[in-house]
């Protein structure tokens, strides 16, 4: 189909766009529009990935657990993120499950549950603990997991925390070494993402 020609007595007469010459144009729009929206979304997914990174490298840290001083939650070779930013702006509590340079040897790192604060007293009767002569509950240790150890009563120094793990029959803790000093703890553990059976937060 030809165009045709514009009236010379109007010049200002509209000029005819065959179908075909439409399409094309159409054509030629659609594909410019969807390289335009797969660039965005594109865009979108490196800038997500490059905040997840920051995040996982300034706040988060994957770390790895040997032994099973703190089963039945973390197995052995069980991987978790601990958080290192939060306890610069929150305080350490009772029951947290916190990572530390062990005190005999800081180049080794221990995973263990806050069980005492600065000030706190405490003492373990034949496995029981209490704190500020109180018993102290503990649903997370199991009793097959449980053993028959005392410790003489001793008040937390400041800045200091006692640690014990949920395993208690076989675990390395401040029973052995003493309470651990704020120094020492640099991260708290906050979720487990292997392996599958053992997926989810740290309580």
């Amino acid at each position: 189909m030809s165009i045709p020609p514009q009236d010379p007595a109007n010049p200002e007469s509209p000029v005819l766009v065959s179908a075909p010459a439409a399409i094309e144009v159409r054509e030629a729009v659609e594909p410019a529009a969807r390289r335009n929206s797969i660039g965005l979304w594109l865009r979108d997914l490196l800038f997500s990935a490059a905040v997840s990174l920051l995040i996982i490298l300034f706040l988060y840290q994957p770390v790895r657990v040997e032994g099973t001083s703190m089963a039945p939650r973390l197995e052995d070779h069980d991987r978790l993120f601990i958080n290192k930013f939060v306890y610069h702006i929150t305080s350490i509590e009772r029951g947290d499950v916190v990572v530390f340079h062990y005190p005999r040897d800081p180049a080794k790192s221990y995973i263990k549950r806050v069980i005492a604060l600065p000030g706190d007293r405490l003492r373990i009767d034949h496995g029981q603990v209490w704190v500020n002569g109180k018993q102290f509950a503990e649903n997370y240790v199991p009793e097959m997991y449980r053993d028959s150890k005392s410790y003489a009563e001793i008040v937390v120094p400041d800045d200091s925390y006692f640690m014990m793990g949920d395993h208690r029959s076989i675990s390395s803790d401040s029973r052995e070494f003493g309470p651990v000093e704020r120094d020492l703890i640099y991260g708290k553990a906050v979720f487990v993402y292997w392996p599958a059976r053992d997926v989810g937060e740290v309580k």
